[in-house]
């Protein structure tokens, strides 16, 4: 699997799961301490600079081969971008359902707790409430969804396909995902201290994991990284529209 190492790369690495494991301590790692850190300073500057990382790992390692091998190409089916699309939205939109019958308006919601995190003020008008809502999807639909499918579904995904098989190797991409998004949720800061929400953050992290699998599944089905993106966009926007208008 050397071919796809850009040529620096070849006498020093070996393209091969202990290199996929290697690249997910090196970022999931950093990413899981930085995330906890915005959420009790609420100073998010590094959060993009990771995402920002993330996105370029697989420019830095692999050649066009290994770009191509990862699904860095044209689709070869634009309908299973559109069904990514509408998936994305309804998956997010669903995992909001279910956090709001199960805990309401409480910190147990994991869309409640993420929406803490954005400090909207309440006292916003209409107007500048719209225009914060585009600016937070907006970003929301470019820097996690591209730096985090190149990554995860990319470059962590095919290191690991030799060994385990394409399967084995989304489960385990999915499986990085989900556990990293604790993060995010799971592990709160609240009335000064961090506390563990355990029924909760494991419908978060399987979530998670599940979403995984599904931009996977469109990543196959339209032949290209692309369709892993679109659906992962289509998940923020949906997300991030439900905590702005729907809670």
């Amino acid at each position: 699997m050397q071919p796809y190492l850009r040529n620096f790369w070849k006498n020093i690495l070996n393209f091969n799961w202990k290199f996929g494991l290697f690249l997910i301590l090196i970022v999931c790692v950093p990413r899981f301490i930085m995330v906890l850190h915005a959420n009790q300073y609420a100073d998010y500057r590094f959060i993009g600079l990771i995402m920002l990382l993330s996105f370029i790992v697989p420019f830095m390692f692999l050649n066009k081969k290994g770009m191509k091998a990862i699904g860095w190409n044209r689709p070869k089916s634009y309908t299973w971008l559109c069904i990514a699309f509408i998936s994305g939205c309804l998956y997010a939109y669903l995992l909001f359902l279910l956090g709001k019958s199960l805990y309401q308006d409480s910190y147990q919601n994991w869309y409640v707790y993420i929406a803490n995190s954005y400090k909207i003020p309440s006292d916003l008008t209409i107007e500048a409430k719209r225009q914060m809502f585009l600016i937070m999807a907006g970003t929301g639909m470019l820097f996690s969804p591209f730096g985090e499918e190149l990554y995860f579904r990319g470059i962590v995904h095919e290191t690991f396909v030799s060994k385990f098989g394409n399967r084995g190797a989304s489960i385990i991409d999915s499986s990085a995902f989900a556990l990293t998004h604790i993060a995010h949720f799971g592990l709160v800061y609240l009335q000064g201290g961090w506390h563990f929400l355990f029924i909760p953050a494991l419908i978060w992290c399987l979530s998670m994991y599940f979403v995984s699998r599904l931009f996977y599944f469109f990543k196959v089905k339209s032949g290209a990284i692309w369709g892993a993106i679109i659906c992962h966009a289509a998940f923020n926007l949906s997300m991030i529209y439900c905590i702005f208008y729907q809670l």
